[in-house]
């Protein structure tokens, strides 16, 4: 797979350095917050990086957590078991939170069917054939 491209309009590279920045910032949070995809935030991250900030881009594949994910991406789009489960299990505790909490309506239901639909293209990625340390 080829590497997107250092972008060379001043314009774009400031936006994709704001959508690398904001991805990041999102999936630092996303940790933390059940529900929030961590991986596809550093995934959005680390492409945007690749068109605004080599040392940006640099730092995450060299990151100690986001290193690997982003290597396994890049070698088959690979999302490794534990990122899988781990999403799974933050999501329904995320779902199970907003039915008990909050009162039922059409965004608790959207956010649900969201969920739910980013789990199942989650679980639709290859995984890797060796753990990740």
């Amino acid at each position: 797979m080829t590497r997107p491209t250092l972008s060379r309009s001043k314009t774009a590279r400031l936006l994709f350095g704001l959508l690398a920045y904001v991805s990041l910032g999102i999936g630092l949070i996303a940790i933390v917050v059940p529900g929030l995809p961590t991986t596809e935030f550093i995934l959005l991250a680390a492409w945007a990086a690749t068109k605004s900030s080599p040392r940006l881009s640099a730092w995450l594949e060299n990151h100690r957590l986001f290193g690997p994910i982003l290597l396994n991406w890049r070698n088959g789009k690979i999302i490794a078991r534990r990122a899988k489960v781990s999403a799974t299990v933050s999501m329904l505790l995320c779902a199970g939170l907003m039915l008990v909490m909050l009162e039922h309506g059409w965004p608790i239901y959207l956010a649900i069917a969201g969920m739910s639909l980013g789990n199942l293209w989650i679980w639709s990625r290859p995984e890797a054939l060796t753990p990740i340390s």
